[in-house]
């Protein structure tokens, strides 16, 4: 990254090494989450059941209601939709009988669940949401600005901008292990199989793996711009 108006000339070491590790962390997880659902997508349940099945009969034990499930284009762009009370489910999870289909569909439930019962971190990270909007957008014209003009309030304002989105990345990291350790106690009292559960667990482990290498870029990229405005401050 280029840096001038006091912030040193050239590029900055530390910031490319950011940049590698940042890059490295992201297709390691992708790698894995997508080899470790492709595995299990080829395991059948034993029940028969599809995956959005499956959603609807951990709703139905939860005692959640109102909720309705329809397809969404893509791979692995499930989510649950508060706002609607709608789980989106790729097709291949919304229609197909394998592990990896009640693993993914049933971790979208546990999202719904989490709503329904009123999950606290659910609720500080919805309160989080407009502001992360707002920050997210204008942090890095805020940062800029500063640097162009040498202004180290503004880039110290930045920086406190971007750090929402660090403490909302956090925040996230409960609510995903939540819903998938839902999805798992309920695939467990179900009754299904300990190979189902036990591929379930895994399928949802990768996924896990995918926000805690988000939150700990996040974490990486506050902690190298917060030693810049040390080191302008210096």
């Amino acid at each position: 990254m280029y840096y001038g108006m006091g912030y040193g000339m050239g590029y900055d070491t530390s910031y490319l090494v950011l940049v590698l590790v940042s890059t490295l962390l992201g297709l390691v997880t992708q790698s894995y989450i997508k080899s470790t659902y492709k595995t299990w997508s080829k395991v059948g349940l034993d029940c028969g059941l599809t995956g959005a099945q499956v959603a609807e009969r951990m709703l139905a034990d939860e005692g959640v209601s109102g909720m309705r499930i329809q397809p969404i284009a893509g791979e692995l762009t499930d989510n649950f939709d508060p706002r609607s009370n709608v789980l989106n489910l790729s097709r291949a999870n919304l229609s197909g009988g394998s592990v990896a289909s009640a693993a993914v569909a049933c971790h979208e439930a546990g999202h719904a669940v989490q709503h329904s019962r009123g999950y606290i971190p659910v609720k500080v990270r919805s309160a989080l949401v407009p502001i992360v909007n707002f920050t997210s957008n204008v942090w890095m014209i805020v940062f800029f600005a500063g640097v162009a003009i040498g202004l180290a309030g503004l880039v110290q304002l930045a920086v406190i901008l971007f750090a929402f989105s660090v403490i909302f990345q956090i925040v996230t990291l409960p609510v995903e292990f939540d819903a998938s350790r839902r999805a798992v106690a309920y695939l467990e009292r179900s009754g299904m199989s300990e190979t189902a559960v036990r591929g379930a667990r895994k399928v949802l482990i990768a996924a896990a793996l995918t926000y805690v290498a988000a939150a700990l870029v996040s974490v990486l990229q506050l902690l190298y711009y917060l030693s810049r405005v040390q080191r302008r401050n210096d």
